[in-house]
């Protein structure tokens, strides 16, 4: 990749946390060639996390549907961007529909893996070695060269932050301030398989809100139902307690993370977000794996306990919880939380 004011489309990816992801790989291009000027083009539930990416230059929504192509607005907005003049298009999922705009849109250079065969789509395909490329964020790197010197926490995904309307849903939702804030994540993608028991997250949010903090549920509309149970369960009307499941955008739920002291959190596109604002946190495993899709940060902490990485999505105890994640006690996930209060908040105590 050479110096220049080249133009850039990057197709990025579908879910959330491989959306967080993409930007090491933007990280990447912008190190090596600084003037290179980056687009990025995805489907509107993951396109917002490239709007708080310094080093995008603009956004465009794809008309894409999971599992569908929309040819009448692919070809539209083929055409449109025909005129932008892209240099090149890196394609991130392996989907014959991601790489289709980008060949409509005649960019030169299309530059992908292999996958549901596409070969006259990409004219740029790179290598694939499972053994090298061993995590996502290895792969989305890769399709612009490996750097023998490249330091990767360097391209640790870090996405700005709204302050003004961070502070704005602070005072909407009379989130406090001036006591110590965890944040609690229970829902995830493809089913309860990945999900840490509702009963245990409230068992946590209990002990924290009997000791002065303030627990605040995220999640999607989707996430709703585990927030009611969680609730449920706690039984209680403090008013430390703040549910904002469903009541959120993505990109107010970037800006509630920033805010947090900690999150605890199963395997999900929020996780991602959550080590991309820089706030500690514990991530719970079960079936998938803490290898392949880390949270990219140094303030981590990852539980799981079961090995491997299975693609089955449903689990076959109460409620369909994987038996890895009903095996993970709660005083085993507060002992972890503990850790991370002595490292990066010495000033509050451990919770017994």
């Amino acid at each position: 990749m050479t110096n220049g004011n080249r133009k850039l489309l990057i197709i990025g990816p579908s879910w959330v946390g491989d959306m967080v992801m993409s930007q090491s790989l933007i990280k990447a291009i912008k190190n090596r060639s600084p003037k290179t000027i980056i687009d990025v083009i995805a489907p509107s539930w993951s396109l917002p996390i490239s709007q708080r990416m310094s080093e995008v230059n603009k956004t465009i929504r794809s008309p894409s549907q999971h599992g569908k192509i929309n040819l009448k607005d692919t070809l539209s907005l083929s055409k449109k961007i025909r005129s932008n003049s892209y240099d090149e298009a890196i394609i991130l999922p392996r989907s014959i529909k991601s790489a289709l705009i980008p060949w409509l849109a005649k960019i030169p250079i299309r530059t992908g893996f292999r996958g549901e065969m596409r070969y006259f789509l990409i004219n740029n395909i790179q290598p694939f070695d499972h053994k090298l490329l061993d995590q996502t964020v290895k792969r989305y790197i890769a399709l612009c060269g490996r750097e023998e010197n490249e330091e990767p926490k360097n391209l640790y995904p870090k996405l700005e932050v709204d302050q003004t309307n961070k502070q704005k849903i602070l005072k909407d939702r009379n989130i406090q301030e001036n006591i110590p804030s965890i944040g609690l994540i229970p829902g995830a993608e493809y089913g309860p398989a990945k999900k840490w028991p509702t009963s245990y997250f409230a068992d946590v949010a209990s002990k924290y809100l009997s000791n002065g903090w303030q627990v605040v549920l995220l999640g999607s509309k989707n996430d709703k139902k585990d927030a009611e149970d969680i609730e449920h369960e706690i039984n209680s009307n403090n008013e430390n307690l703040v549910d904002l499941t469903g009541e959120t955008s993505l990109l107010d739920a970037i800006d509630v993370l920033s805010f947090l002291d900690l999150v605890l959190t199963n395997d999900s596109g929020l996780m991602h977000v959550a080590a991309a604002v820089n706030t500690p946190l514990v991530a719970l495993y079960g079936p998938t794996s803490p290898e392949f899709t880390p949270p990219l940060t140094e303030k981590a902490i990852t539980i799981r306990k079961t090995s491997g990485y299975s693609n089955v999505r449903r689990g076959n105890k109460d409620k369909g919880y994987h038996t890895s994640l009903i095996e993970l006690k709660p005083y085993e996930v507060i002992a972890e939380l503990n850790n991370l209060i002595t490292k990066y908040l010495k000033s509050v105590d451990k919770i017994a």
